[in-house]
């Protein structure tokens, strides 16, 4: 005993120190300096907890397999696209967004596209019911991809349009996240009406280990969107849900989600569809070729829009989604207003964002006075200091709403719509899409939208901020420590 007694302090101490020594070697490996210092803290400071956290969720990325599909799909996109008519482009597009196209091609696939019309629905059951309304013009097929969706009273509707269209020999097809709907209410009641109906669907990352369907249990597909026919699609921020989630605990609060979606006609809904069988290829290795082809333009359109579609997500090589925003942040010449309810970002968007104040462009961002995720608005909040100090004017969208809508303009031509978030979970971890377009018309019907925000929110001062107990301060560090660990 006495031996063992001896021994075993020594063995704990020689493991402990190859732990520290493996740590440094292997967690900055291809990560961002402010995630690796993150894990390393949590393994130095809570070594057996840190260790088994870095085992389960240290990977930002999805299996090499499912890595490899995506860049095949890539390829194929750009070779498919390359000699196809996208409509007529707008003349004298600025230099600066001509590089930015060709960066989003680069790094997504998706071709720029002309000729366009997109709308903004800013009413949440306004865009359930006009989403039902076109499913139910369907004549070959509805593809639908919601990070979310749940049958309940205000997505009835939706549900029965698609039970119509498939009792009449419509393909359906519906991809949904898997972790973000397991567990949650009316989950199987769900999935039991999409079987009845004779919808085809899917699964999106599945976390079912005994099934061979394994990866970081956190990673998301964030993805919203809707296509017919190929000829109407919608995407943005909304899940097909209630707009309480139906969650107890929203409810006992009274919090409802605020989203904002947009209809779009003409050539880019071929590339909404082309992310929707590309995602279906990923979960199910159908190609669809025999029914659909990946860039199927029915109408050359009757709007003037320019599109272009980026998805996101850590199937790809780079976050397309925060290049895309740094790229807008440093063109950009006189205003950029950004609507993020999630805003937690890394060291370069920080710094692009204080960088456009610097300059002296006019800089706003719309977030929630209230928080749905307690980490993450911990996290949010302890950036508020430096962007007040830089001249950031924050708006908070006044409680018992969360403010979920997600978009940025530029001036007064080029804005982004879609599913991304302005934090390191959407960059990282998020399967997004997002659409940037180029029109005056557009964006004036993005500034319309702003200014209801606006109306509906109070401005936060640096001068309330410096008011906040010491409490909070220790929170929102604390949180922004944990926002790193990717």
């Amino acid at each position: 005993m006495s031996v063992i007694a001896t021994w075993w302090p020594i063995v704990i101490l020689v493991f402990d120190v190859a732990i520290r020594i493996a740590a440094v070697i292997v967690v900055p490996r291809n990560r961002r300096p402010t995630a690796a210092m993150a894990w390393l803290l949590a393994i130095y400071f809570i070594p057996v907890i840190g260790v088994l956290l870095f085992l389960l969720i240290g990977t930002p990325r999805l299996p090499r397999k499912r890595r490899r599909k995506q860049d095949a799909i890539n390829d194929y996109i750009r070779e498919t696209s390359s000699h196809l008519d996208f409509g007529t482009l707008r003349p004298h597009a600025p230099e600066w967004f001509t590089s930015m196209v060709t960066m989003n091609r680069t790094l997504g696939a998706m071709p720029l596209a002309g000729d366009n019309e997109a709308h903004l629905i800013s009413e949440y059951q306004q865009s359930l019911d006009d989403m039902a309304d076109v499913i139910r013009t369907a004549q070959k097929y509805v593809h639908v991809e919601f990070y979310i969706l749940q049958t309940d009273a205000s997505t009835d509707n939706f549900f029965r349009a698609l039970e119509e269209v498939s009792a009449r020999g419509v393909t359906v097809r519906v991809l949904l996240d898997h972790w973000a709907n397991r567990g949650k209410p009316f989950y199987k009641r769900t999935l039991d009406r999409l079987t009845r109906m004779g919808a085809q669907w899917q699964l999106m990352l599945p976390v079912q280990p005994l099934r061979g369907k394994y990866q970081r249990p956190d990673l998301r597909n964030h993805r919203k969107l809707l296509v017919v026919d190929g000829d109407v699609a919608f995407m943005g921020s909304q899940n097909v849900t209630d707009s309480t989630y139906n969650l107890r605990k929203n409810i006992r609060r009274g919090l409802h989600w605020v989203d904002l979606m947009v209809r779009i006609t003409g050539p880019v809904v071929a590339s909404i569809n082309a992310v929707f069988l590309s995602d279906w290829y990923s979960e199910t290795d159908e190609t669809l070729e025999d029914e659909i082809s990946l860039f199927e333009i029915t109408e050359s359109g009757t709007g003037d829009l320019d599109c272009q579609i980026v998805p996101s997500g850590p199937g790809f090589r780079f976050e397309n989604n925060l290049r895309l925003f740094l790229g807008l942040l440093y063109a950009a010449q006189r205003k950029i207003i950004m609507v993020s309810p999630y805003f937690v970002p890394d060291e370069a968007l920080l710094l692009a964002v204080t960088t456009a104040c610097h300059r002296g462009l006019q800089v706003e961002l719309f977030v929630s006075e209230e928080g749905d995720q307690a980490m993450v608005y911990h996290a949010q909040r302890s950036y508020y200091e430096a962007l007040l100090k830089a001249g950031v004017k924050i708006w908070m969208y006044r409680k018992p709403y969360i403010l979920h809508s997600k978009s940025m303009t530029i001036d007064d031509e080029v804005a982004i719509i879609g599913s991304s978030n302005m934090d390191m979970r959407s960059f990282g971890l998020n399967l997004e899409i997002s659409m940037l377009v180029r029109g005056e018309e557009f964006v004036t019907e993005m500034r319309e939208i702003e200014e209801k925000y606006r109306r509906l929110s109070r401005e936060l001062t640096l001068e309330e901020w410096s008011r906040q107990p010491l409490r909070s301060t220790v929170l929102d560090n604390l949180a922004r420590l944990t926002s790193a660990l990717q």
